[in-house]
């Protein structure tokens, strides 16, 4: 069977404004909205459409993390994926223990593709596809804003500073997605209805072989400073003035 195997990431919604904890501890969760990352939103958008143009018979969604985690799942269910894979993981979790984590999973479900957004939101890493791929002996092509499957090996279409590079690479293979890709579908109500019938099944990360090591540790989070209020200059003149006056000419 052809199937895609998907990563996904709970994380904090784009659309909330996020507050750190007064003693500095972390990102206050406590009533906050949790989403699908986005750019792995936009991966399983690209595997949904892989499939419906007949270039795989199975989209297969995973994550890493807590129990809470399977809310998202049953999101990317509602959006079409087949299964989905909850690796059950608490506490902090650094991406080469999320791509020891996906690996076990490639092993036992030998997919045809492995697609991951390029980074997530929260922590900005955008390591877990290249890790994976090392890990996993099989190319790897990142920020895709296009991907053609054909013969056995994928083309991807990717963002340089230069302008755009095409990569071949054979399958099995990593590929990691950038927001131009496509524009994911909207879930809805009858389709979250049948996701809860959907199989979701969960695994524990010791089971599966992987040990949870933390190899960094978080000291403290600071919001950004704010942003000092601008002010008028009537000329050239005036600005440079002012510059002069901040230390900047």
């Amino acid at each position: 069977m052809k199937r895609i195997l998907v990563g996904i990431k709970r994380v904090v919604d784009y659309n909330v404004r996020i507050r750190v904890k007064p003693d500095g501890s972390g990102v206050a969760i406590d009533g906050v909205k949790m989403s699908i990352n986005p750019f792995d939103e936009i991966a399983l958008e690209e595997a949904l459409r892989i499939r419906e143009r007949g270039g795989a018979d199975e989209v297969l969604a995973a994550s890493v993390g807590p129990a809470d985690c399977q809310q998202q799942l049953r999101t990317a269910l509602a959006m079409g994926a087949d299964r989905a894979l909850h690796v059950q993981a608490d506490g902090v979790l650094e991406p080469l223990v999320v791509a020891r984590a996906l690996l076990k999973l490639v092993e036992r479900e030998q997919p045809l593709l492995v697609i991951l957004g390029k980074q997530a939101i929260d922590d900005d890493n955008g390591q877990t596809g290249q890790l994976l791929a090392a890990l996993w002996n099989r190319p790897q092509a990142t920020y895709a804003s296009k991907l053609e499957l054909a013969d056995g090996s994928a083309r991807v279409t990717r963002e340089v500073d230069a302008g755009l590079e095409t990569l071949e690479v054979d399958l099995p293979a990593v590929v990691t997605t950038d927001l131009r890709l496509n524009e994911p579908r909207y879930v809805k109500l009858p389709d979250i209805m049948k996701a809860k019938k959907k199989p979701l099944d969960t695994l524990g990360l010791e089971a599966l072989g992987v040990s949870p090591r933390q190899q960094l540790r978080l000291v403290r989070f600071e919001p950004p400073p704010q942003r000092q209020k601008g002010i008028r200059v009537k000329d050239a003149a005036e600005l440079v003035a002012a510059l002069k006056k901040k230390g900047l000419l």
